[in-house]
């Protein structure tokens, strides 16, 4: 009650200024603002002053019914809520809706049209509810593996590169200045800058700093990173240092490392121990575990 009073208050501006400082500080302050605002350009019909008083003067007399202040300004209040809640409602249907993968984890998830997406660690995905039939189009940032619904064109926007599809699976891959997209059903366009190229079931392609790599063809039916393994090619330390930090949600610190050897491989990810050691193995490196969460990665050759 004393919330819905407050509200009621600051709707017809007789707060006083410490009142509304403390309402302006909650944090469903936002919530209301907006109600008040689209409220606002709500138009009521047009009044005929000379139309109504005619009414009243011909109409049959009544028995006078009295409504008490109190119940007028619930009524007031009530009345707020309802329109409240039906912008609520609307903000929540046309708004893009966001799916996001922390660090350490994957999330599964289907689109409107019951397209399969699996997003992988420290990787987010934007797209529209209402307007999916008319418009299959996302945005993604980090990494994620589709398997379309047949029929249904599909595209997926990254900073780098958009790839477009047809019923199929595909996994693409947007990282910092590179950009990795493979097929493992159907037929995908790719489209980076002004290249525009096609692939199709078994074969990838990556783009890094301008440039375009052939990857050589593969048998896998999903990205290894699906069945905890990382699939890396040609890539520098850092690169895998990232990734590895996104999969098992750590730091990984590097410490006298002068090696831009490029690593062309797959590091199992089930124990980020034995992952380190095949790091450490490839780059003589000495991993040390300095917290729960943090490792330091040393080169011995600076030792």
């Amino acid at each position: 009650m004393e919330e819905n009073y407050q509200l009621a208050k600051w709707l017809s501006g007789e707060m006083t200024e410490a009142e509304l400082k403390e309402f302006q500080a909650r944090p469903d302050f936002v919530l209301y603002e907006k109600i008040k605002k689209y409220s606002a350009t709500l138009e009521a019909p047009t009044f005929n002053e000379d139309k109504v008083l005619a009414a009243i003067v011909t109409a049959p007399k009544k028995k006078v019914k009295t409504i008490s202040l109190t119940q007028h300004w619930l009524l007031r209040v009530a009345a707020v809520l309802v329109v409240g809640l039906g912008l609520f409602f609307a903000f929540k249907n046309f708004a893009a809706a966001t799916e996001y993968a922390e660090n350490g984890n994957q999330k599964n998830f289907f689109l409107p049209d019951n397209s399969e997406v699996v997003l992988n660690s420290g990787s987010e995905i934007q797209y529209k509810k209402w307007n999916w039939d008319n418009e299959r189009t996302l945005n993604l940032e980090g990494e994620a593996y589709f398997k379309v619904a047949k029929g249904k064109k599909f595209e997926v926007n990254t900073a780098l590169g958009t790839v477009t599809v047809l019923g199929t699976q595909f996994n693409v891959k947007q990282r910092d200045n590179r950009f990795d997209v493979s097929c493992y059903e159907g037929k995908v366009k790719v489209n980076y800058n002004q290249t525009e190229i096609i692939i199709t079931k078994g074969m990838s392609v990556a783009f890094e700093n301008g440039k375009m790599m052939n990857l050589p063809e593969s048998a896998s039916q999903n990205p290894e990173w699906l069945t905890q393994e990382l699939a890396f090619y040609q890539e520098d330390l850092k690169a895998i240092v990232s990734e590895l930090e996104r999969h098992f949600n750590v730091t990984l610190e590097l410490k006298n490392i002068r090696n831009d050897q490029l690593f062309t491989g797959i590091i199992p990810a089930k124990d980020i121990n034995v992952s380190l050691e095949i790091l450490a193995t490839t780059y003589h490196l000495k991993p040390t575990n300095v917290s729960k969460n943090k490792y330091i990665l040393e080169s011995l050759d600076a030792q």
